[in-house]
């Protein structure tokens, strides 16, 4: 039996329900399937392809307690998958075409603890191996546009994200935002009706962290779901409006700060904010660099600048909304 998902714009089969991820009543036809994936199947093959690794194209420079990468990526039988090796025991082969997933994961772990790889660096690659540009970013709606954050590790994407759907906003995808080039536009695919947040985001946000579920019961951290209480996740594509960096909070500011960003600076923004961008061959970066430059040419892109209290997120929400309904109507005037 098989499970059918949507989400960043691929159609996918799987063993199992994939938990987070929203069951289609009626799948696709198997022919239009763009992603088979192969959970815990076939076990004597996996352990043959998983042996065959002859090289490793990325090992990270981050490691666990032991010493040990927590990610490794290397070749399999003789080039037909890619292998993606996590220290804590998941392991996933790709087909070199992007269109299998096989994966396996030791008896202590759960199909949860798999699922936070596999929704994804595993599936984002799978979008790199198809020649589609990938964010490291969380996306919202505004007036029915998808405006994308950006930020180094720590930034707060998907706090601000989640302070967005606290106000009302919909959210279209949180941790990464799939681009398709449509020209002079460009989509952004939704993800699924989840925002992940660390303990102390919860804490900020709620009170205590106990007052969100965690994403698996082995790891701390928590997900905050788009599906209850009034929160709205959009499940269809939209426009992208406007990117949004956040940068660090700063102790002297009264109100946040926005600023344009354009022509090189916001290029090399993008460029640094691409999603697994360390597995990326040069056909890929050639594909980032040309629709990246595109969205630099046709996509307003801006620095915010926060205030250094965190209780402050509710109007930093809203002042990039106002900036960017702003630009929406400046738009709209030119147009006309």
């Amino acid at each position: 039996m098989s499970f059918f998902h949507v989400v960043y714009g691929l159609k996918i089969a799987a063993d199992f329900p994939l938990p987070g991820l929203v069951i289609q009543p009626s799948g696709p036809s198997l022919d239009v399937v763009d992603v088979w994936i192969r959970l815990r199947q076939n076990p004597d093959f996996l352990s043959s392809v998983f042996d065959s690794t002859t090289d490793f194209l990325y090992c990270s420079p981050v490691c666990d307690a032991y010493g040990s990468p927590n990610l490794r990526v290397g070749m399999l039988a003789g080039g037909k998958y890619y292998g993606f090796f996590y220290s804590d025991g998941p392991r996933f082969a790709v087909c070199h075409d992007g269109c299998e997933i096989w994966a396996d994961w030791p008896e202590s772990y759960t199909l949860e603890d798999t699922c936070t790889y596999l929704v994804g660096p595993v599936l984002a690659f799978v979008l790199r191996l198809r020649g589609t540009v990938c964010l490291h970013a969380s996306s919202i709606s505004i007036d029915g546009r998808a405006i994308a954050l950006l930020g180094s590790p720590g930034a707060g994407k998907s706090t601000t994200a989640a302070g967005f759907a606290e106000l009302g906003y919909p959210v279209v995808s949180d941790d990464v935002v799939v681009l398709t080039d449509k020209g002079n536009t460009f989509l952004v695919q939704p993800g699924y009706p989840r925002i992940n947040l660390w303990p102390d985001s919860v804490q900020a946000l709620y009170g205590s962290e106990d007052n969100l579920p965690k994403i698996t019961p082995t790891w701390g951290k928590r997900y905050l779901a788009l599906d209850q209480n009034d929160r709205c996740f959009r499940s269809e594509p939209l426009p992208l409006g406007a990117i949004y960096l956040l940068g660090e909070r700063e102790a002297g500011l009264t109100s946040p700060v926005i600023e344009e960003l354009g022509g090189t600076v916001a290029f090399t923004t993008l460029v640094g904010n691409t999603y697994v961008h360390y597995l990326l061959d040069r056909e890929m970066e050639r594909r980032d660099f040309e629709v990246l430059s595109s969205v630099v040419a046709n996509v307003p892109v801006r620095k915010v600048r926060p205030v250094k209290d965190p209780t402050g997120l509710s109007a930093l929400c809203e002042s990039i909304a106002a900036d960017i309904r702003h630009t929406f109507i400046r738009e709209s005037k030119a147009g006309a």
